[in-house]
């Protein structure tokens, strides 16, 4: 839609290429609101969430007590291991009895933990799963209450990029995180009382050699946040400017501007690997300092148990059992490291989804009641008064009164505002002031599908999507029979070409499909004529088709808007001669109306461009 094109603002900050603009520094966001968003947007699966938590707890406490049964097991054989007697070595007993019980005893402890640890497992990833889907479920609900003037702020590969990256980051590091998350916990509070019970000198030392590392990832993590941010809102950018350019690559070769988007993607690629790599490579540092820390700690646990082992103070079985604890309680502290790392990716992630289902939706329709129904199609259009942004006005003072079943045409230059008339009138926007009646109804007191359905549209860009003819011909018609499809594929000229494909009307279209533009606006204007609606627009239909196909297709529209009101925006104007009422646009406002024969009598603006597209014939 050429006019909208440029009457609209720029989708977004650009380069010279189009892509996104770069240089922004983020703002680390609340770490803690953002979380609380997250848990009151899954509350409805809390309760699951926390029966896999205490499942998790149960398994890890299962765990911890295996060390303290392998304490009493040393004993018992240590009570076997020769002592010195008066100078001579005596064999002791060891209680077989007691070292299979034991020993059976811990293989049902890690048998339960291991299938209480597969269960709590199985329904987190579940509850990820369903979470991500109603993130998506969400998102694309969201999409069709969001008002037209979102997207020309937004790229479309940013909104992809929710959907996608962020909706993934989001169910993957729920599934991984929050039973590691309660596992840690778990295990290190559990170690530290058993450490506790066993020796609380050998406890002190290891608590205190742990607490640096503690210190260490609470300023790791202040300080990588902000890097993950931006990691994901340049992960958005480089989607954004991708879809962008490889959508539009047949421009971007014929005006060999390929070098130029290839310095643009690595400025944008460049700013993801600069996030990535700072936020990666700090998050990274916590893990092998964690691991240090741990080995550390085990040294020196070894070192003391030694000295308190030599003066009597504990029992050999105590030294195993602490050896045990220690890399117990070491080990979650690394993998409390990495929940850190997923809950900064979580947050920066649920930030992004979180804000588009923040953006400002249309108006509430709950309050009209006005129906629209056996419409004839008179309009009227009093005093409009509108433009994208507030302080750009596009039309300025736009009156017309059309009567129900005229053919309107509507012509000027690029820019006059012949698209936004359109729409206005398809309820895509609100306007600044003024009013539009339909059969007498302010189209603002009645809900926006209401308005929709009494359209069809045939547009300048087509669109069709991935099915076959047959499918994209009758779009979400239902009732519609194969005989309706190829009497509208016949109107438009397309019937032949259709059956000379393998499987005709079953021939799936999709973007390998052998079709040239001319074709595939034909299917999208066979689909207007399927839809069968009480008005017809058709902006710029016949741009793409050749004369020859062009008079076909004139002549099925003259059929398809006999007795139905329709608007013809169109710079051939040869399409609109027949045209009841021609309406003459420059800079939003009409300067011109009447038919055909009228305005060329009246030899002004719409004269001048007839004949400046004529005047060689």
């Amino acid at each position: 839609m050429s006019d909208q094109s440029r009457a609209r603002p720029m989708a977004r900050q650009r380069g010279p290429m189009g892509g996104p603009g770069m240089g922004v520094i983020e703002k680390p966001k609340d770490f803690r609101k953002t979380m609380g968003k997250l848990i009151g947007y899954c509350k409805s699966y809390l309760p699951v969430v926390i029966i896999a938590m205490l499942l998790a707890a149960i398994g890890t406490v299962l765990q911890i007590i295996g060390p303290d049964k392998l304490k009493e097991m040393t004993n018992e054989i240590m009570k076997g291991m020769p002592a010195i007697i008066n100078g001579l070595p005596v064999l002791g007993a060891i209680d077989l009895t007691a070292v299979r019980s034991i020993a059976l005893l811990l293989v049902v402890f890690y048998s339960a933990s291991a299938f209480i640890n597969f269960i709590q497992g199985y329904m987190m990833a579940t509850i990820a799963q369903r979470i991500s889907r109603k993130m998506r479920t969400g998102i694309s609900q969201k999409i069709n209450r969001l008002p037209l003037k979102y997207f020309d702020k937004t790229s479309f590969g940013d909104v992809l990029s929710r959907v996608t990256n962020d909706v993934d980051a989001v169910g993957v590091t729920l599934n991984q995180s929050i039973g590691s998350l309660v596992t840690s916990v778990t295990m290190i509070t559990g170690s530290v009382i058993m450490m506790f019970y066993n020796n609380w000198i050998m406890a002190l030392t290891a608590i205190i050699t742990s607490a640096f590392g503690f210190a260490f990832m609470g300023g790791i993590m202040k300080t990588s946040q902000k890097y993950f941010v931006r990691q994901q809102k340049n992960l958005g950018e480089v989607n954004g400017h991708v879809e962008e350019i490889y959508s539009g690559h047949n421009v971007v070769k014929a005006y060999n501007a390929g070098g130029e988007a290839k310095r643009v993607f690595e400025k944008v690629n460049i700013s993801l690997y600069d996030s990535g790599w700072k936020s990666q490579f700090l998050s990274g540092l916590m893990m092998p300092f964690m691991q240090f820390i741990g080995n550390f700690g085990y040294v020196a646990v070894c070192v003391i148990g030694a000295v308190l082992a030599m003066n009597g103070t504990i029992t050999f079985g105590v030294i195993v059992a602490f050896m045990i604890y220690i890399r117990l309680f070491t080990q979650p502290l690394s993998q409390l490291a990495q929940v850190f790392q997923s809950l900064q990716r979580i947050a920066a992630a649920s930030e992004r989804v979180f804000e588009f289902y923040e953006e400002e939706e249309m108006g509430d329709e709950s309050g009209k009641t006005n129906k629209l129904a056996e419409v004839k199609g008179s309009i009227e259009f009093r005093h409009l008064k509108f433009g994208y942004v507030p302080e750009k006005t596009v039309i300025h003072d736009f009156s017309a009164l059309v009567k129900a079943g005229q053919k309107i045409a509507i012509v000027g230059p690029t820019g006059a505002g012949k698209t936004t008339i359109v729409n206005l009138l398809m309820s895509f926007y609100d306007l600044n002031s003024g009013e539009i009646l339909l059969d007498g109804i302010p189209i603002s007191s009645v809900p926006r599908g209401n308005v929709h359905e009494q359209f069809c549209m045939v547009l300048q860009d087509t669109w069709l999507f991935e099915g076959t003819i047959r499918e994209n011909v009758v779009y979400c018609k239902e009732g519609v029979t194969d005989e309706q499809v190829k009497a509208a594929c016949k109107a438009v000229g397309l019937h032949h070409f259709i059956r000379t494909l393998p499987q005709g009307y079953d021939t799936p279209l999709n973007e390998k499909a052998n079709l040239s533009q001319g074709q595939k606006q034909l299917v999208t204007i066979a689909r207007a004529m399927i839809q069968n609606a009480p008005m017809l627009i058709l902006d710029e239909a016949t741009s793409s088709v050749d004369t020859r196909t062009e008079h076909l297709i004139q002549q099925a529209m003259d059929k398809l808007t006999a007795g139905r009101t329709s608007f013809v925006i169109a710079h051939r104007l040869s399409t609109i001669k027949n045209a009841d009422l021609i309406l003459v646009m420059s800079e939003g406002d009409i300067i011109e109306s009447g038919n055909h024969r009228e305005l060329l009598e009246k030899s002004g603006f719409y004269a001048e461009l007839y004949y400046s597209q004529f005047e060689s014939q």
